[in-house]
């Protein structure tokens, strides 16, 4: 339990508007809306998307054994536009749940950074919003395209994500140099995060975030030894397959290699997907331990919110490994594991926010 003179220094360094304030909520609400997007993306656009690709592949082998040049070529113009739909959107995802990660860290060291409080805020500021812009300019892309764009190439989307990108850079610039003007002697009147909180729940998410990402590059390293390259080899025997029987008119042997390829593309997705989301939800639990002390809840609930995230961290890769032996029931536990995490994350949010209430009020204090 939280003592009132320990929550009462950390209120001192958690100011109202200050910049940590704003980077560990604002961190914390980028990697929940980023979650909670690939979910929805996962369950309702994902494996459509997946099968309609497949489909329209098979549509144009088909056209180029009958020498079909138009049909083919309308065939890989919707596959682009497939992949572009389904890109985007893994951006936007990504894009979101790495600004919020990147949030906590700069959090973090904010107490060397070595620049006036209002100029850290402001920086804080830059950084949330492009956070925010970001993945919402890519996830347009797809749909507004060149629509009234003044440029040839470049749409108003890419517009918003470009802008949005030069904000994130910004940021980290001026966060840098203020790190740099500490190294040089200077300092200032810095946002402190505190450290010396030793509870259950911050050791919990600093073992098991590191459990997690240990886990992840064993992983890696063993699809990099054992079946990366196969992969690879195989993948060009079954474009070989595939030109061969469209050459020769084969219709059964073009279905069968467009069918082997989409099980090659699936293996190769639910291995990389993986082998990203254990480590990336281990370095989110790292992050998380060092931003308990502001999360105003008891601690059986900080408990409850690290058990939740914990299980959902694990649970969504294990998962996602095993779609392609049991299909669709392993991919609805592992979005289930998706909602764990996005839970986890809801409740220690409302916690921050309870915190910022009671800390403004002056009345941090130990929580039952």
């Amino acid at each position: 339990m939280a003592t009132p003179a320990t929550s009462r220094d950390a209120a001192l360094g958690f100011a109202p508007m200050s910049a940590s304030r704003l980077l560990v909520f604002g961190g914390i609400a980028l990697v929940l809306g980023g979650m909670l997007f690939g979910d929805i993306f996962a369950v309702f656009v994902l494996h459509q998307n997946g099968g309609r690709t497949g489909e329209t592949l098979l549509a144009a082998a088909h056209a180029a054994a009958a020498q079909d040049p138009e049909s083919v070529r309308n065939a890989f113009t919707s596959i682009g536009s497939l992949l572009e739909d389904r890109g985007t959107k893994v951006d936007a995802h990504v894009h979101m749940t790495d600004a919020g990660y990147l949030a906590l860290l700069l959090a973090l060291v904010q107490p060397y950074v070595a620049l006036p409080p209002q100029r850290k805020r402001r920086l804080a500021q830059f950084l949330v919003t492009g956070g925010v812009l970001l993945p919402l300019g890519i996830f347009l892309i797809h749909y507004v395209g060149l629509a009234y764009s003044p440029l040839r190439v470049i749409g108003w989307a890419s517009v918003l994500a470009d802008s949005a990108g030069a904000l994130l850079i910004v940021a980290l610039l001026g966060e840098l140099w203020g790190f740099v003007r500490w190294l040089r002697g200077e300092r200032t009147e810095a946002d402190k995060i505190a450290t010396e909180e030793n509870s259950w729940s911050r050791r919990a998410l600093l073992g098991g975030g590191t459990v997690l990402v240990l886990l992840g590059f064993l992983y890696g390293s063993w699809y990099a030894a054992f079946d990366l390259y196969p992969h690879e080899a195989q993948e060009t025997r079954i474009l070989h397959s595939l030109a061969n029987s469209a050459a020769d008119r084969d219709d059964v042997g073009i279905s069968r290699a467009v069918n082997q390829y989409g099980g090659l593309a699936a293996a190769r997705a639910v291995s990389i997907a993986a082998h990203s989301h254990i480590i990336e939800f281990g370095v989110l639990a790292m992050l998380l331990s060092f931003v308990q002390p502001y999360i105003l809840l008891s601690e059986r609930w900080k408990r409850r919110w690290v058990i939740i995230l914990l299980a959902g961290s694990l649970t969504l890769p294990i998962f996602v490994l095993g779609e392609l032996k049991f299909g669709l029931v392993a991919g609805g536990i592992a979005d289930f594991g998706g909602l764990l995490v996005i839970v986890a994350l809801a409740g220690m949010l409302a916690g921050v926010l309870r915190y910022s209430g009671s800390g403004d009020a002056g009345i941090v204090q130990g929580v039952r």
